[in-house]
């Protein structure tokens, strides 16, 4: 608890703490190449040397001017605080409204090294999905919240705590802004160039609102994603013994691996970064895992046989996998993989997004920072590879999708196979998963309903689970047979997932719901706080899959057929089924 109230007292200024520099036993966000001219660097240090007093400035500069050229970016590693960072149960933060306390807890659940993919860079996953851009901005908001009433609103501009206005007790506690550019100079190197300087900031879709539970939230997405991919494409609901490959267990992306199993597959994961890796199978969510691709085969061929499920990363290149089971079929005619998919980060291709083979992790973090162009272009062949194994394998009776992460619009940019003759604009020769998969489910009016139990009890989980199981089967037995279906998923779902590790960080559960089981669990679980059967306040939010979430035309309204895929207004009317509940952004209930 001293600690937590010295966290929040503000920066750390008299003295200043010592400088560490980066933690060697943490991954690290890849170097950034903004490419600022001398003028824009010494703004980016105005920038940054704005929240302290002058008389440090002398001994920040210089720091801070090093930071910029070597990494790309000013972070402030001296103020990453020593504290451990988790989520600590909310009656441990010194505050003054509990609805504070709750953003303080879901804050430092985003920077939890177990949860955040680049801890010490503020990334919580996606490889630049930013919590804020520095630790100083961390700091100054950890304090405003502790100094926050219920009379009072924090706002936030792009990682930068703008102060406390005064506001009504109904008013929302926090308004949060992110990455909004002007549409002519939201290019990838202006972004570049405004991330380096400090005054733009991509919060991606939970990180930089504070609302992200661990890759939990994906498994899942994931786990309904390859269930109904497997009633669409193979016309079964009984996914023993069928094969799903794809790649990435670093931020959401690792939860692939645990929901195959959940699925009843076999999932075989590729990542080139050994830490995320480990970090994956000893959390549990990968049971085996291989550098050689012999083993792999050998292992897919057993699990295939036997009908069990089972999650395999393998720890080499997606492609020389994709290109390895292309062999065996070629050699065999046997045809190892059913389904297949990708979760690298490819909206970030050519800074850490996507590893390309054949260089190492070593080389490729390399040569992304001291030949881009020459880093570009081994990005693009790898990309053609990569499509030209799925494309001949996909030929033999693979079925493959493209999971929003722009891998069909990054490879069609290399020039690889992927157009459709006669498509659209967002058109691919793969759709996209909300296209062919969970389209069916949002037009039910289902989406992602999310709950933090407070005072990190497992316990209180427990409950809150088994009261939302309840209130689903019971909604679910007058439903029609399309939503009962979406309702019994969820209620597998919620069943399974207490038996399998899902939490990382906080005590957390996420679910699919319609307007009607939203407001059913919601108030179920107000009534569960007020009669202390759970023992401490429930955060509920919301996730980007959401009404009025994301306008993301190679995602979310990626191929919508009367051509509005570009246009904003969209997704206010694209799932008319849901009240105001869903758009809250994040609710505390404490009765």
């Amino acid at each position: 608890m001293s600690d937590l109230k010295e966290l929040c007292s503000g920066l750390p200024l008299d003295p200043l703490p010592p400088n560490f520099g980066r933690d060697p036993n943490v991954p690290h966000a890849p170097v950034r190449t903004p490419n600022l001219t001398a003028e824009e660097e010494r703004l980016a240090l105005r920038n940054a040397l704005r929240y302290f007093p002058p008389y440090h400035h002398a001994t920040l500069a210089t720091e801070f001017a090093q930071e910029l050229r070597q990494y790309g970016h000013i972070y402030m590693y001296r103020f990453c605080p020593t504290i451990r960072m988790r989520a600590y149960p909310i009656d441990q933060y010194p505050c003054r409204t509990r609805q504070a306390a709750a953003m303080m807890l879901m804050i430092m659940n985003n920077l939890d090294p177990a949860v955040a993919q680049f801890p010490q860079e503020l990334v919580t996953y996606g490889g630049n999905g930013q919590v804020f851009s520095n630790w100083a901005q961390f700091h100054l908001v950890m304090h405003y919240l502790s100094e926050m009433t219920e009379e009072q609103t924090l706002v936030m501009y792009s990682g930068h705590p703008m102060g406390l206005f005064p506001s009504l007790p109904s008013s929302p506690r926090a308004i949060i802004t992110n990455g909004m550019v002007i549409p002519n100079y939201s290019s990838r190197e202006q972004y570049e160039r405004m991330f380096a300087l400090g005054v733009s900031m991509y919060g991606q879709m939970t990180a930089g609102s504070y609302c992200y539970i661990g890759p939990q939230g994906i498994v899942h997405g994931t786990m309904l994603t390859v269930l109904n991919a497997g009633r669409r494409y193979l016309g079964t609901d009984d996914l023993r013994g069928r094969v799903f490959v794809t790649s990435g267990l670093g931020g959401m992306s690792g939860a692939q691996a645990k929901a195959a199993v959940i699925a009843g597959c076999v999932g075989v994961i590729a990542e080139v970064d050994e830490a995320p890796l480990r970090k994956r199978h000893e959390q549990g969510w990968v049971m085996e895992v291989t550098s050689s691709l012999e083993q792999c085969i050998k292992r897919i061929r057993d699990a295939r046989s036997s009908r069990t499920p089972l999650s395999l990363g393998y720890h080499g290149n997606v492609v020389d996998l994709w290109e390895r089971l292309l062999l065996e079929f070629e050699r065999t005619g046997e045809l190892l993989v059913d389904l297949g998919s990708d979760q690298t980060s490819l909206h970030n291709p050519y800074n850490g997004g996507y590893y390309p083979v054949p260089l190492s992790l070593r080389q490729a973090n390399q040569l992304m920072s001291t030949d881009p162009g020459r880093f570009r272009s081994i990005v693009q062949q790898s990309l053609r590879r990569h499509i030209k194994a799925i494309n001949k394998l996909s030929d033999a009776g693979m079925f493959f999708w493209d999971y929003g992460n722009a891998f069909l619009l990054e490879a069609q940019r290399a020039g690889a196979e992927v157009t459709k003759v006669g498509g659209g604009a967002t058109e691919f020769r793969y759709p996209s998963y909300v296209q062919h998969i969970m389209g069916d489910i949002f037009s039910l009016g289902f989406g992602p309903f999310r709950w933090v139990c407070t005072s990190g009890d497992p316990q209180d989980l427990a409950v809150t689970d088994d009261i939302s199981a309840k209130i689903l089967e019971e909604i679910a037995a007058n439903a029609s047979e399309r939503v009962r279906q979406q309702y019994r998923d969820n209620i597998r779902w919620i069943t399974e997932a207490g038996k399998h590790k899902m939490v990382v960080g906080s005590q957390a559960r996420i679910l699919y719901s319609d307007q009607k089981g939203r407001v059913s669990i919601a108030l179920a679980i107000n009534q569960a706080v007020a009669d202390r059967r759970v023992s401490a306040p429930v955060v509920i939010s919301r996730d980007h899959h959401d009404v009025s979430g994301t306008d993301s035309p190679f995602r979310e309204t990626s191929n919508v057929y009367d051509g509005s895929a570009f246009c904003a207004e969209l997704l206010h009317s694209l799932i008319p089924d849901l009240t105001a509940v869903s758009l809250v952004f994040m609710k505390l209930f404490v009765h």
